[in-house]
């Protein structure tokens, strides 16, 4: 699964190059704010394998008001290095590799 380039920010973890995005409108359960905000990682050089992480916060563009903690460079390069210690090999193709971090999200009702 490739990530589309359009609305990807780029991002320098320990010297190698990704590209992440966050999806500008969330998906009609995360804009209930009952599934959590997820984002994707991949090499900015490289087609493999995408990193797709889930949050434990709503998505910070929900329609009921949840508020939410933007996801920041810092997270996401905290994602990567925990990916990679985990076994994710962004360069080798297959399918993606999920990191979930949502334990602590609390559905709305």
């Amino acid at each position: 699964m490739a990530l589309v380039r359009k609305g990807s920010r780029r991002i320098v973890v320990d010297g190698t190059a990704y590209r992440w995005r966050l999806r500008g409108r969330p998906t009609y359960s995360q804009g209930l704010a009952r599934s959590p905000c997820t984002f994707a990682v991949e090499r900015a050089d490289t087609r493999g394998a995408t990193l797709l992480v889930t949050t434990d916060q709503p998505h910070p563009s929900n329609w009921t008001g949840r508020v939410a903690e933007p996801v920041r460079p810092s997270r996401v390069a905290a994602a990567v290095r925990l990916a990679l210690r985990d076994g994710w090999t962004p360069t080798a193709p297959g399918s993606a590799f999920h990191l979930d971090h949502s334990a602590g999200f609390t559905p709305a009702h």
